[in-house]
């Protein structure tokens, strides 16, 4: 039988009740994570088996090359992790400008010369090292298992591998690993990753000192230099991922923790200052009087993510500076709700990812994103430990006048960002949306839904979305109501309407805890954007 998986009827999800959830956008990654539940670990455990697995079952978002961030509470605390790479220390401006022109403003967009220090393995080592309650070697073997027998590949998944086939199928290593049968896999087919499997028994055996000290490290240095790359053993030996703390901004009581720059979550928080102004509750939820204002503050967000955001040693400006409470009035009192605008950056001086979080009955609870940036990221995958490298040193840029210039062991801006709610300084959600520029868009706009709006994750989650691109150009999701996207022309607004969800308006996982998770738990929400699953028992 060969099924047709177009699907022309609404399906909805209803939100899951449990006291251990796993939630991700794949039946396989959850389950690996809810098993690690099952045998005694902890949330952490349960975060990084998950992870693990979804290199292998979504690999058109991430990999065993990717970057990561995570926030986590611990019971007592948050903490945050910057697992994202560092560029290789040969990456001069001179040696870059030298390869790809003194004009040029970025450099590649694909292969070696885009790939930096990979951080996702060096992450999940860390969180276990600190964390975790289960031997690290336990917690890749449900993703060993996937990787050797296979899996049938699920519709959206496919859809993206297929998409991103013609452009990468000449790099080093993609065909090999990525197109079994000269093609991209169909749905439904059988895809088996036995290169990954060695390598995740190497990066088990070793608690993952194989890829940055070891075998892995040798045969990545080695591939990248016979591809034109510039990868040294040292650069790899040297990287650590760094434990930060996080940032915030109340909101309506609560307050929004996001992962310091060089990210963009300071993003969402930025945009939710300036909506602390306004009184939203008070707006018709789908309106347009309420969505005009979201995009608008957005908008003020980004003028200065873009302005400054960078490693946080070249930055211009301080986050503190850029959150400072009188400098997001000043910026809220810009907003014309008759008008859409084109804002400039502020002086705040003067005044391809994937997403998984879990939460265990003993209080612990970790928002973690991991992400090879495009679909596939560089397209180079190394060949006998199936590494799939991410590209984001296309991040960096080649402009001295940049605050995201290219330099040596640097890293660059960041789109991948985890969130974390707490209220009273306890915690009340781990959550997060996938997609480039959408992340923090995504944050802001779930968030209102909940916390204005009072809807329930999963309502929120499944609530048709905008996404802000530049400019005056909107792109809206095809469910939102007509008669908002014309008052959205009326004031302004260039708007595409779009039914591609998946490609425009990212996915979202939730967490919310309910009360005492020994007794009450959570309630878990997963994006009908992607093939997702909340497992939890």
């Amino acid at each position: 039988m060969s099924f047709s998986y177009a699907n022309p009827y609404t399906s909805t999800r209803l939100p899951v009740f449990a006291r251990n959830v796993v939630a991700t956008s794949h039946p396989l990654a959850a389950q690996a994570g809810l098993r690690m539940l099952q045998q005694g670990g902890n949330a952490v455990d349960a975060a990084v088996a998950t992870a693990a697995a979804m290199t292998i079952v979504e690999p058109v978002s991430n990999g065993l090359g990717s970057d990561a961030f995570c926030i986590l509470w611990d019971g007592q605390q948050l903490h945050g992790l910057n697992a994202s790479g560092r560029a290789p220390r040969a990456w001069t401006l001179d040696y870059l400008r030298g390869k790809f022109g003194a004009d040029a403003v970025h450099f590649a967009k694909r292969g070696f010369d885009t790939v930096t220090v990979p951080g996702a393995v060096a992450g999940w080592a860390a969180m276990s090292r600190r964390f975790g309650k289960l031997p690290f070697a336990d917690l890749m073997q449900p993703a060993i298992e996937i990787a050797e027998r296979g899996y049938l590949v699920p519709v959206v998944v496919q859809q993206k591998w297929a998409a991103a086939t013609p452009e990468l199928q000449g790099l080093p290593g993609f065909a090999d690993n990525f197109l079994p049968w000269g093609r991209a896999p169909k749905v439904g087919e059988l895809f088996q990753f036995k290169a990954a499997a060695r390598g995740l028994r190497a990066i088990a055996d070793s608690g993952g000192e194989a890829f940055y000290r070891g075998e892995i490290a040798a045969a990545l240095c080695a591939m990248s230099q016979a591809h034109g790359g510039a990868h040294q053993l040292a650069d790899f030996a040297d990287y650590q991922p760094e434990w930060v703390t996080p940032i915030g901004q109340d909101y309506r009581g609560h307050m929004l923790h996001e992962i310091p720059p060089n990210g963009q979550g300071i993003a969402a928080l930025i945009a939710l200052g300036i909506l602390e102004h306004f009184d939203v509750a008070g707006l018709p939820v789908d309106g347009v009087d309420s969505q005009h204002l979201q995009i608008e503050a957005m908008k003020l967000a980004f003028a200065d993510v873009y302005r400054y955001v960078a490693e946080p040693s070249s930055m211009a400006v301080t986050p503190a500076q850029m959150l400072d409470g009188a400098y997001l009035k000043r910026r809220a009192r810009l907003i014309d709700m008759q008008r859409a605008q084109d804002f400039g950056a502020g002086n705040p001086a003067k005044g391809g990812t994937i997403y998984l979080t879990t939460a265990d009955e003993d209080g612990m609870m970790v928002s973690f994103i991991q992400s090879n940036y495009m679909g596939f990221g560089s397209g180079c995958v190394e060949p006998t430990y199936g590494i799939s490298l991410q590209n984001r040193g296309y991040g960096f840029s080649l402009d001295t006048a940049s605050p995201n210039v290219v330099a040596p062991g640097k890293r660059p801006f960041h789109t991948i960002i985890p969130a974390f709610l707490t209220k009273g300084g306890q915690p009340q959600m781990s959550y997060g949306v996938m997609g480039a520029n959408m992340q923090p868009q995504g944050h802001m706009q779930t968030l209102v839904r909940m916390l204005d709006y009072h809807q329930n994750p999963q309502t929120a989650c499944d609530a048709p979305r905008w996404r802000y691109n530049q400019g005056l150009s909107i792109n809206v999701e095809a469910s939102l109501d007509p008669a908002t996207v014309q008052g959205l022309v009326a004031r302004g607004h260039q708007i595409d309407v779009i039914n591609d969800s998946y490609q425009d308006f990212g996915a979202g996982q939730f967490i919310w805890r309910a009360g005492d998770p020994k007794t009450e738990g959570y309630i878990a929400a997963s994006d009908a954007r992607r093939d997702g699953l909340v497992a939890g028992f």
